[in-house]
């Protein structure tokens, strides 16, 4: 196998396909758009104020981040409305208020007494969503506490600088799904409690109250975002093996992988040693039919970018700057100490996190936030 490429691949480096990135994004507001509603995507995923221009050639003017730094980072490229999809940290106040005074910020509340606190510590306007947990279990109210519910609405009632928007949601248990019909049903599921959410709101005086969604299967998977108001999907702009399993996407829709050296070849195990390990990758992991432990999938070099994912191997372990990729013997004798390999990454957002840097297929350099 060539080890050129007009990439000039030296290290683990993260290589991306602007086209399939334009095609999702393309894809997702579409949907968004004939359902009417609103599409706020999820930035933490490529983190990247240059790939943020793409989302906005399409008119989206609404986005979601994970941290107050990061609503900084993109409220410094013009982005003027940001929700940050994350319990208040409440030590982060200041630069909250900083952001709240200069930009439509959206901030999540779990219970009454966060938001008592935060009402005392806001200067400035800003729009809350109550957080409710359809099933996940990681943060949120539950769904069929409906008294803790209002409870909350009524502190944001009363507050001079909090107005109520809705109710937010993140079905992330629907990473543990392997087909599209199981991904349906769980959509149906999680929009039907939080429409009883809503209505136990409205029936308690509090109205207009919007619904909230944002996991990317869910909203990869279903033809129509029925019974929501807003859709906040962020791994879709890459994709990744999770995603390629659950069946959330296409292999011709994965846009981002890690080109990885070879550094080593060991014939006897049938093992190639990647210059590549889990503080390139993450140590995010698949498990298979089999119970295989994956930690990512394997495809080689054609045209400056990656071909097909090789069905037989598999990224079989990771230390911290090592991967261990377990091949076939047809293939351990094409791949020779020097050449690139790509990884297809398990959880492309933990990926991305790790490097801030991408080269696209075309060769240019996109840069994402330091913060």
């Amino acid at each position: 196998m060539s080890t050129s490429s007009s990439l000039n691949i030296e290290k683990p480096t993260l290589v991306i396909n602007k086209k399939r990135i334009i095609a999702n994004i393309s894809r997702m507001e579409e949907k968004s758009w004939k359902s009417d509603v609103r599409f706020r995507p999820h930035f933490k995923t490529h983190q990247s104020a240059t790939i943020g221009e793409w989302f906005r050639d399409f008119g989206i003017r609404t986005i979601t981040v994970s941290s107050v730094d990061m609503a900084k980072y993109f409220a410094g490229y013009r982005w003027n409305d940001i929700m940050i999809a994350f319990p208040i940290n409440v030590r982060q106040i200041d630069g909250i208020n900083e952001l709240a005074k200069a930009i439509s910020l959206h901030l999540l509340v779990e219970e009454f007494e966060v938001a008592k606190n935060l009402d005392k510590l806001l200067y400035y306007p800003v729009q809350i969503w109550i957080k409710i947990d359809v099933g996940y279990n990681r943060t949120g109210i539950d769904y069929t506490d409906t008294e803790a519910v209002i409870r909350a609405a009524e502190t944001i009632k009363g507050s001079k600088r909090m107005t109520l928007n809705g109710i937010l949601t993140h079905a992330g248990h629907s990473y543990n799904l392997r087909s599209r019909d199981s991904v349906t049903q769980l959509y149906a599921e999680q929009v039907n409690r939080m429409n009883f959410v809503k209505s136990r709101l409205v029936n308690a005086g509090f109205s207009p109250i919007e619904i909230s969604i944002g996991d990317t299967p869910c909203c990869s998977v279903v033809e129509r975002f029925d019974g929501i108001d807003e859709v906040r999907p962020g791994n879709f702009v890459f994709y990744d093996a999770t995603q390629l399993a659950i069946g959330s996407c296409t292999e011709d829709d994965i846009a981002l992988a890690c080109a990885c050296p070879v550094v080593a070849k060991h014939k006897s195990r049938l093992e190639i040693i990647l210059y590549g390990g889990a503080v390139h990758l993450s140590k995010d992991v698949l498990i298979d039919s089999n119970g295989t432990k994956v930690y990512g999938r394997i495809a080689v070099p054609v045209d400056n970018g990656w071909g097909k994912i090789l069905q037989d191997l598999y990224v079989s372990a990771l230390s911290q700057e090592h991967g261990i990729v377990k091949t076939d013997a047809e293939t351990f004798g094409r791949i020779s100490v020097g050449d690139i390999m790509y990884v297809i990454p398990v959880h492309s957002c933990l990926t991305a996190d790790l490097h801030r840097r991408y080269i696209t297929t075309e060769g240019d350099i996109v840069e994402s936030g330091k913060y």
